[in-house]
């Protein structure tokens, strides 16, 4: 996995048991970082030409396949196959375009092994988002859950529509906010990588003004499917980051918290369609930004009547690392791994193209 926060790449060993019934098993996991070469290739190469795009997502593909075997020298292990995410550099499905790079082909060259990638094209060329894909993963290994929601470059949830009506339930998903992208943009404005457990944000005070601004984008107005890129980023929400960083960050803080309490609201107004309450419901918050302590404090008060659990910090970090695992596995045995209920595509797929042997 590479996602939109630059932080390194995240390796996970899993291994994956059952038929019918699945379950994981988390054997080792490491975040690589990138360099500050390839983290500043990558932040701009949207912008670049055709021959330097091109370029990168070969030789961001090597290079994964060289962190793959370094990966491996200190987890050694047998492997059956490798799953790769990629690092998104373009995100709009309206124009029937995403692109995933690091090249599949070049990871099998380096590492020797089969190689899944790719994985969201297909479900675009349907008709769907492309996205999120780790719902699937929820669902089947995640499923004691009420809800699911990973807090990473941007905020997004799942869960099922109706429970009680299971085989014939569906995996609702969409992307709710910006997340880390924001919050970690301004932080590196005062240096800092990240803002270690939203201290920054805790001592800055919100600004109204400006969170009613970002509450009225228009994004939030549209009705699933959805899903958000850096694109949108860029052009939406990065002009609004005008001011002091503390103030910025708590009021970027509490616009997270709102977004996802009326995620979560809308959630269980479809999950309970059977039921008199929504009370006790539980969520499992994983991703970077649920290492953010304030964060996490200002959407529990937020939903009081939802218990938000925060797992092991291995879960934390690599859930999106294991579900794609569970994708790969999915793809080479012949079983759908992307949901049109959350993507808006014409039909479920297996996607994912195959490299090596």
């Amino acid at each position: 996995m590479s996602g939109t926060s630059l932080d390194g790449l995240d390796v996970a060993y899993v291994e994956i048991n059952g038929k019918e019934t699945l379950s994981y098993r988390l054997i080792a996991a490491e975040t690589m970082p990138y360099t500050d070469e390839w983290v500043a290739r990558l932040s701009m190469l949207e912008n670049a030409s055709a021959f330097d795009y091109a370029l990168a997502h070969v030789q961001l593909g090597h290079y994964f396949g060289q962190k793959v075997m370094e990966f491996r020298e200190k987890h050694p292990g047998d492997v059956d196959l490798i799953a790769s995410h990629g690092h998104t550099v373009f995100h709009q499905p309206h124009l029937g375009l995403t692109t995933q790079i690091g090249d599949g082909d070049a990871i099998a060259a380096e590492t020797g092994l089969p190689v899944a990638f790719n994985f969201r094209t297909l479900d675009v060329a349907l008709g769907g988002q492309g996205a999120p894909l780790v719902p699937i993963g929820d669902r089947l290994l995640f499923g004691e859950y009420d809800m699911c929601l990973n807090l990473g470059g941007i905020a997004n949830i799942s869960f099922e529509s109706d429970p009680w009506q299971v085989p014939s339930s569906r995996r609702l998903a969409y992307d709710v906010c910006p997340c880390n992208m924001a919050l970690n943009t301004l932080s590196g404005r005062v240096g800092q990588k990240y803002d270690r457990d939203g201290q920054m944000a805790r001592e800055g005070s919100v600004d109204g003004a400006l969170l009613a601004r970002m509450d009225a984008l228009p994004y939030y107005r549209q009705e699933y499917p959805k899903t958000l890129g850096k694109e949108w980023f860029v052009s939406q929400f990065l002009p609004l980051l005008q001011g002091e960083v503390p103030t910025l960050l708590a009021t970027t803080v509490e616009h997270i918290a709102r977004q996802i309490a009326a995620a979560v609201s809308s959630a269980n107004a479809q999950r309970v369609s059977k039921e008199p309450s929504p009370a006790n419901s539980r969520m499992l918050v994983t991703g970077g930004g649920a290492f953010n302590t304030y964060l996490v404090e200002r959407m529990q008060a937020l939903l009081p009547q939802c218990r938000i659990v925060v797992p092991s910090s291995d879960v934390v970090s690599y859930k999106e690392a294991i579900i794609f695992a569970l994708l790969g596995y999915l793809r080479v045995t012949g079983q759908p791994n992307t949901l049109a209920s959350v993507t808006g595509a014409r039909r479920d797929s297996i996607g994912g193209n195959l490299s090596g042997g």
